[in-house]
């Protein structure tokens, strides 16, 4: 199945990308850039950036009261609403931002969905989908390591809107000017969560001066 990328949206101010600037994500992402970090230093890193990503992703799912027993008295707190998330992931590299989330977050049920960018007519391809159930009902946190063209993340958010998501997140380690402008021009409704805005692409279309094939590198391959 053949999807469309950047297909303008209806007239809608897009929502700002978010950038988070803390000092931990700083620090991880200019390790996980250097060249000479392994396989499995690389690894680290992205689980760990996906940690704190999952905390800023998660921050206005709904709570309710639940009275509790403490060692010392009875009290009313707080948890989370029901099953309200779930995790999207853009194969392959999205899985590898999973492990960390789901860490935080072990009951989201997650989905994937598989595309590739044909080498001629540039298009995103989908070759796999599986969702949760109900996901029209959850926030979806979708995830991929970069954000570059940004023609598949908005073919794999059209995809998702057809099977009726409507609650939607797109994280991100890096991502480029261009690939936040495709992305807002097809879903202004849809925040950008990202580590860093870099520079751009080069002729190869790859993130500069991003990290390489974030793919590559999580999982040993070339």
């Amino acid at each position: 199945m053949i999807i469309e990328g950047c297909m303008t949206s209806h007239a809608v101010t897009p929502l700002p990308p978010l950038v988070l600037d803390h000092p931990l994500i700083k620090h991880k992402l200019t390790h996980l850039r250097r060249a000479e970090t392994s396989t499995a230093g690389f690894r680290r890193l992205v689980r760990e950036l996906s940690l704190l990503m999952c905390y800023e992703a998660t921050r206005e799912l709904p709570l309710e009261p639940i009275e509790i027993q403490t060692p010392l008295e009875p009290m009313q707190g707080e948890q989370l609403a029901g099953p309200d998330v779930c995790f999207i992931s853009i194969l392959r590299a999205g899985n590898g931002l999973l492990d960390g989330m789901l860490d935080l977050v072990p009951f989201a049920p997650v989905g994937h969905i598989g595309l590739y960018r044909d080498p001629e007519t540039l298009e995103a391809v989908e070759y796999y989908l599986k969702l949760p159930s109900q996901v029209s009902s959850r926030r979806c946190i979708v995830v991929d390591p970069m954000l570059a063209t940004g023609h598949s993340a908005a073919a794999a958010i059209t995809r998702l809107k057809e099977k009726g998501a409507r609650k939607l997140l797109f994280t991100c380690l890096l991502s480029t000017p261009e690939g936040i402008a495709c992305l807002q021009k097809a879903h202004p409704d849809v925040q950008i969560m990202t580590c860093s805005i870099d520079r751009g692409l080069d002729e190869h279309s790859y993130i500069v001066p991003g990290l390489g094939d974030a793919g590559d590198r999580l999982f040993g391959t070339r």
